[in-house]
């Protein structure tokens, strides 16, 4: 039992001063002398009958480890009745092997009134495993004030459940200055803010942040840790690492890592690396694996390798799955399978959707599925989607679209785009509409160009300004049309191309076609050279419906047909309307014919 350390315990009769930190830690022969001479004052006293001499002398050798010395003093003033020197006596027993003897000395000085003595029993009693009489003498002690009483009387309350009654104790431990009391009141608070909501959850957590703050400034290391990681969340970046750095110099390998993780987001990879370092040789297997990553982006695949297997040694399951990704990455596809299996096991979900992944390439179809299946149950959103793709694969839409749906309820983008083209299949627009909306605000082209085109069928036609000229309004179609157009979407280019041309942009309009016909787009290599045509540069315009027509476009060719003709180059021309009624559609194939007719009689005539 600890209890040295707790001046109270030896001193709880409060006949003397706590002494000064430069008095607790004598540091010159002064200081040194004075000692000596209360104690030879005491020892004096003490022969000449003085009960609290006895007692106090008693404790000063008891303190100093001369228990042969302290204990004939403190069983004197025992027998005289002094409760301090009764109590001191239990703590001297204690230390000497004798659990039995120091409780009933406890008792009786307990009974006399002694908090710090009812604090002993009732941890004595603890340790015993009579958890009744505890609960009565720890009660005892904190309910007169005593601050260790109240904190031992709160960790026996958290045992037996009782959250209640262990936040009113540890509360008030904390508010008697108890470091560890500070801090554990504030991991309850936190716990209980995450199952609140709203003003009282913010309200918990803030009131959580203090006690962290008090245990912190009292030197706690991992309330220097915890109050680093609510500033770290909040944006309060410089204070956070001013406490995660006391942590770490404490000796809190947790610290040592975030704090690695600080400096690296602020560009500082160099004494991140120091610090994660620390940590790792501490048994921190998270930051073992950041060095591992630092290390394989540079190139240094065998440290690499090394960290993470030192990640996993620490128990961090993230060091098997990294040595499979770093063994993807080099081809190494048996060992990566091997890790990725290790990690698969241990339930790492990523892990599980990774090997399902490398199962479904080596053509494992069979293997892969309960992978992704694991991976999807334990919240892997990404095997969710890839169950959704290797459903449809089969033709199962009903099963496809039901992981597609889980995946996009957990904001997977390509799942809400799959879910939202299934909805438009079957005629639901408004459904549609709202997983479309939820792919493309995650970043989704093809789903913001989709929206688009629903927005887009539902337009009114442009009203017209009074005097007949058109008035253009913004419409958020456009705007959808647009976000998708700038991230490379084809048709959605081709289509901002033509709503410039529809409000006589030619520049815009040329632009865009011009973007999508350079990115592959047949339209748009169609519509520019139409473009051009209409400006007069009927060649360059030819280039482009060259590019289209070579892509497929019937159209293009059948312009082409027709730009041979007018030049007099009929063979040209009659090739080119062959190869437009061959790519149609109906209408062109029609006219094509007609033409190529036309053209044949020419040359045959």
């Amino acid at each position: 039992m600890d209890v040295m350390g707790d001046k109270a315990t030896l001193f709880e009769s409060g006949r003397f001063v706590q002494s000064s930190p430069r008095e607790e830690h004598p540091h010159d022969a002064g200081e040194a002398a004075d000692q000596a001479a209360e104690e030879l004052s005491r020892r004096l006293a003490a022969e000449a009958g003085d009960v609290e001499a006895m007692s106090v002398l008693g404790a000063m050798l008891l303190r100093r480890g001369d228990l042969d010395g302290a204990e004939p003093h403190l069983r004197a003033a025992t027998a005289a009745g002094d409760r301090a020197a009764a109590n001191n006596l239990g703590v001297l027993l204690h230390q000497r092997g004798y659990p039995d003897e120091a409780a009933g000395w406890w008792r009786i000085a307990a009974v006399a009134g002694s908090t710090a003595a009812a604090h002993a029993l009732g941890r004595h009693h603890r340790e015993r495993g009579d958890e009744p009489a505890a609960e009565y003498w720890l009660r005892q002690s904190a309910e007169q004030g005593h601050t260790l009483g109240a904190y031992a009387l709160a960790d026996l309350l958290e045992h037996r459940g009782d959250a209640e009654g262990s936040e009113r104790w540890m509360r008030a431990a904390a508010e008697r200055g108890h470091r560890e009391g500070a801090y554990r009141l504030a991991r309850a608070l936190d716990h209980k803010a995450t199952r609140a909501s709203g003003d009282e959850g913010a309200a918990l957590v803030e009131e959580a942040e203090q006690w962290y703050r008090q245990a912190a400034a009292r030197g706690h290391r991992r309330a220097a840790l915890h109050l680093g990681t609510i500033l770290e969340k909040r944006g309060e970046l410089k204070e956070a690492g001013r406490w995660y750095l006391t942590s770490a110099k404490d000796g809190e390998p947790r610290a040592a890592c975030a704090l690695g993780f600080l400096l690296r987001d602020a560009g500082d990879t160099e004494n991140a690396a120091v610090w994660w370092l620390r940590a790792a040789q501490d048994g921190d297997g998270n930051a073992a694996n950041a060095l591992g990553a630092l290390h394989a982006e540079r190139g240094e695949t065998q440290t690499a390798e090394r960290w993470y297997r030192a990640a996993m040694d620490a128990g961090d399951v993230n060091g098997a799955y990294n040595l499979g990704l770093l063994c993807a990455d080099q081809g190494r596809v048996t060992q990566a399978e091997q890790w990725y299996r290790r990690a698969a096991y241990a339930g790492h979900r990523e892990a599980a959707n990774a090997l399902a992944i490398l199962l479904l390439r080596a053509g494992d179809e069979t293997g892969a599925e309960p992978w992704f299946s694991k991976a999807a149950e334990a919240g892997s959103v990404d095997a969710a989607f890839n169950l959704g793709i290797l459903h449809a694969g089969r033709g199962e839409e009903r099963a496809a679209l039901r992981w597609y749906e889980r995946a996009a309820a957990a904001g997977h983008t390509e799942a809400a785009l799959q879910v939202g083209m299934a909805r438009l299949r079957d005629g639901e627009e408004g459904e549609a509409e709202r997983f479309l909306r939820c792919a493309a605000g995650g970043g989704s082209a093809e789903a913001a160009y989709r929206l688009a085109t629903v927005l887009d069928a539902r337009r009114p036609p442009e009203p017209a300004h009074e005097l007949g000229e058109p008035v253009h309004r913004r419409s958020e179609c456009e705007e959808w049309y647009e976000r998708a157009a700038t991230q490379g979407h084809r048709r959605a280019q081709v289509r901002v191309g033509m709503l410039a041309a529809a409000r006589g942009d030619v520049v815009e309009a040329a632009r865009w076609y011009r973007e999508a016909a350079e990115a592959g787009s047949r339209n748009g290599a169609f519509n520019l050279g139409l473009l051009l045509a209409r400006e007069g540069s009927e060649p360059e315009a030819a280039v482009w419906w060259t590019r289209a027509a070579d892509a497929g476009h019937g159209r293009a060719a059948l312009r082409l047909a027709l730009v041979h003709a007018r030049r007099g180059e009929l063979a040209e021309g009659q090739r080119w309307a062959d190869r437009a009624a061959e790519l149609g559609p109906p209408a062109v194939t029609e006219r094509a014919v007609r033409l190529r007719d036309a053209l044949r009689e020419e040359l045959s005539a």
